[in-house]
């Protein structure tokens, strides 16, 4: 008994070897550009390395959309407002008044929560869209709204909203 336990460890450890077996194969595997030269991310980029190159003002984006309901952009703007339970959405001012959330696609990246304020420059994908209330007072819990403020919404709202690929602060 204690032979056949010591051959099925050793089966099962045979078993989970995924790599190559000899030093050709070792070599071939060996990818042709090592990973330490590859250039760092920088640490002010979230999601996709993006760059400002081609970036609209935020301000603009009505224009932009037109009668559209979406649009493919890349948007500068002042950060407004950061989600601080996570760091997982920002609001930028538009005109009129008007507030745009960008979300990070596939819920992938987030931003710091100490960015209010700063310029950042997001690409992805603005859109119309009919936030119901519910999400509307969970954002605004994330925001740290006062059980009040929160309670104060009622309607839905449409808002444009944005699904950013990736983030650069300035």
């Amino acid at each position: 008994m204690k032979y056949a336990s010591l051959f099925a460890a050793g089966l099962l450890l045979a078993s989970c070897q995924s790599g190559p077996t000899s030093k050709a194969q070792d070599t071939a595997a060996a990818p042709a550009t090592p990973a330490a030269t590859q250039p760092a991310k920088p640490d002010n980029s979230f999601g996709e390395t993006i760059s400002p190159d081609g970036a609209v003002a935020v301000a603009e984006l009505p224009k932009l959309l037109g009668a559209r309901d979406s649009a493919r952009v890349k948007l500068v703007g002042t950060t407004e407002a950061v989600c601080q339970a996570k760091g997982c959405w920002l609001t930028m001012q538009l005109p009129e008044d008007q507030t745009m959330r960008v979300r990070f696609r596939d819920y992938a990246f987030f931003v710091p929560k100490d960015i209010a304020g700063k310029t950042v420059v997001v690409e992805g994908w603005a859109h119309r869209r009919e936030v119901p209330v519910d999400e509307l007072q969970h954002y605004a819990k994330d925001g740290g709204k006062s059980a009040k403020e929160i309670a104060a919404i009622t309607k839905p709202e449409t808002q444009l909203s944005f699904m950013a690929d990736g983030v650069l602060v300035q």
